[in-house]
């Protein structure tokens, strides 16, 4: 067993490969369908020394077996949105508190105490279905905010605009946590020039509207708000962590969170920094799922570990890797 609590004691990069390296052990000992995938790949412990070595899950694999590390019961079985007609992708949780302590603990580090924000959640399509990881993460900040004006907002976008203009006059702090659509949405409707908000999305237009690349969509809702820089955050439902864009979209990661990019064209040749590739995610705080994933996302990581979101795979599949049937 991993005691989870250290994985939010990690200091450096010799705790975090050194914790990855035991996670990736006991993942391959206790988690069937990521030792099966080693096995086709020919890792084994013996072949991993390094950071490096150790294998990425492609992500579909949470749309097809149940990823699991831990005998434990589950408590609770997060889900994707997903298209129409596709398998949604589900992680099935049976420690809620590594989610809570890590989103507690990755919020603390770029946001400082949630009891100083008001919490504003415009999520409509997260608020319309179960299972989202994002709305039990946004419901636990509102609750902990112990501001009573804290709350979610799905089609009352006059009510929203109204509490976010008095509360933004009032001078508190204010955090606007928004999908991207719904934020378009509410600026095209109202127009604001707030000093106490930070407006943060979410991504992705879940079909609602055409997808815009960043920049665009950043400057449109800069002007709409009347703020200098929108947040970003950068989750999903295969993670249990959490990186924050503070502006420009380049992200951060908490101590037990990293990325790497894969060459496109071969999904197991791992990348140096600067260079645009496939997206790798080690997330300690998935030791009882899988620590290791090949997203389907495009980016590009720089030296000091910062990262950017460029765009996603034109295809669902991930190419080069043609290890699903398992």
């Amino acid at each position: 067993m991993i005691d989870p609590s250290t994985i939010f004691k990690i200091k450096n990069n010799h705790d975090f490969e050194t914790k990855a390296l035991e996670i990736f052990n006991y993942q391959f000992e206790n988690n069937r369908v990521y030792r099966s995938f080693c096995d086709l790949l020919y890792r084994h412990p013996g072949d991993v020394k390094r950071l490096e070595d150790i294998p990425f899950l492609p992500i579909q694999f949470f749309k097809s077996h149940d990823v699991l590390s831990s005998k434990s019961k589950v408590s609770h079985t997060f889900t994707s949105s997903g298209t129409t007609g596709a398998n949604p992708s589900k992680h099935l949780i049976t420690d809620i508190n590594i989610y809570e302590n890590s989103f507690n603990l990755g919020f603390k580090k770029f946001y400082g105490d949630i009891s100083d924000y008001v919490i504003l959640g415009l999520l409509p399509s997260y608020l319309e279905r179960k299972g989202s990881s994002l709305i039990y993460m946004v419901n636990s900040l509102i609750t902990q905010s112990g501001h009573p004006e804290s709350g979610f907002y799905l089609n009352n976008l006059e009510q929203l605009k109204n509490t976010l203009q008095n509360l933004d006059t009032s001078g508190k702090k204010v955090l606007l946590i928004g999908v991207s659509f719904a934020l378009l949405d509410l600026v095209e409707n109202y127009r604001f020039q707030l000093n106490n908000t930070i407006v943060m999305e979410t991504g992705g237009m879940k079909g609602y509207r055409k997808e815009l690349i960043r920049e665009e969509l950043h400057n449109t809702l800069k002007q709409g708000f009347g703020v200098s820089v929108i947040h970003s955050e950068y989750g999903m439902t295969e993670l249990l962590s959490q990186a924050y864009s503070q502006g420009n979209g380049i992200f951060h990661t908490p101590n037990w969170m990293r990325i790497i990019t894969r060459d496109t064209e071969d999904a197991l040749a791992l990348q140096e920094p600067e260079k645009t590739g496939g997206i790798n995610i080690i997330d300690l705080a998935n030791v009882n799922s899988c620590s290791f994933i090949a997203t389907q996302d495009l980016g590009k990581v720089y030296g000091d570990g910062t990262f950017e979101i460029i765009g996603r795979f034109d295809n669902s599949d991930i190419r080069g890797c043609n290890l699903m049937v398992l």
